[in-house]
């Protein structure tokens, strides 16, 4: 599974934070890390810098980082009403389908509930090194 976060402007502290935030929540979940994987889904219009992207990629399990068009991801991560797509982490499964969306102030030990329990629903067909 994926565990993405698409920055909707230049990486700030909110960015930063919720960079923090799945790095933490992968980690977290201990001997099942190795079946969630991270990713940062960059839109076209946005800038990180060469030092913001080496700490996505260099510090323990790297983060995938992709550039796309952002209508292209607008059409398939919808953030809550009211709020920006870097408010969220958003879950994806090994087909493509988001399965759950932070909410914008996410708390970190309830957002770890969850993902154990969708790893525990989906241990039999998602397996590490997919």
């Amino acid at each position: 599974m994926l565990l993405t976060y698409v920055p909707d402007r230049a990486c700030d502290e909110g960015c930063e934070r919720m960079l923090f935030m799945q790095r933490q929540l992968r980690e977290m979940l201990g001997k099942d890390r190795d079946r969630l994987d991270k990713l940062v889904l960059v839109p076209d219009d946005v800038a990180l810098t060469p030092a913001q992207i080496d700490a996505l990629t260099a510090h323990g399990a790297p983060a995938t980082v992709l550039r796309a068009p952002r209508a292209g991801i607008e059409a398939w991560l919808m953030a809550a009403p009211g709020h920006r797509m870097g408010e969220h982490l958003f879950l994806v499964d090994p087909m493509g389908r988001w399965m759950l969306r932070t909410p914008a102030t996410p708390e970190p030990s309830a957002v770890k509930k969850d993902l154990e329990r969708l790893m525990r629903a989906n241990a039999g067909w998602d397996k590490p090194g997919r």
